[in-house]
C-alpha cells in the first residue's frame, strides 16, 4: 500500500507565502514524478507544477516565477514553495505520486489534499 498525505496549507495575507509538503509512504521501487494540482470551488482540478525523473521541471503559465517545485528522493518527499501568493491561488492543493510499486508497475497516488487560501 502507498499514502500519499499534504501538508502545509493554511490562511495567508496577498504577498505572503506557503511551503507545501507531499510525503510518500508505503512500500515502493520508487518515485518517478510528482505533480501538485489545484481545485477552486466550482472549477476543473488544474496542473500547477510537475517534476519528473532527472529533475525536469514544468509550471502553470500563472505561477511561473513564483512557485517552486522540488523533491527529495531519499526522504520520499516532494514540496511546492509558494511566494507571492495571489487570492486566485486560493483553491485545494493535491499532490499526484508517480510511483513504481509492486511488479515495477507504474501507478498514480493522489493525496486528499490541503486547502490554501490567500485573502486580507
Amino acid at each position: 500500500q502507498v499514502q500519499v498525505v499534504e501538508s502545509g496549507g493554511g490562511l495567508v495575507q496577498p504577498g505572503g507565502s506557503l511551503r507545501l509538503a507531499c510525503v510518500v509512504s508505503g512500500t515502493f521501487f520508487e518515485i518517478h514524478a510528482m505533480g501538485w494540482y489545484r481545485q477552486a470551488p466550482g472549477k476543473q482540478r488544474d496542473l500547477v507544477a510537475h517534476i519528473a525523473s532527472g529533475d525536469t521541471t514544468n509550471y502553470a503559465d500563472s505561477v511561473k516565477g513564483r512557485f517552486t517545485i522540488s523533491k527529495d528522493n531519499a526522504k520520499a518527499t516532494g514540496y511546492l514553495q509558494m511566494n507571492s501568493l495571489r487570492p486566485e491561488d486560493t483553491a485545494v492543493y493535491y499532490c499526484k505520486a508517480e510511483i513504481y510499486g509492486r511488479g515495477y508497475v507504474l501507478d498514480d497516488y493522489w493525496g486528499q489534499g490541503t486547502q490554501v487560501t490567500v485573502s486580507s
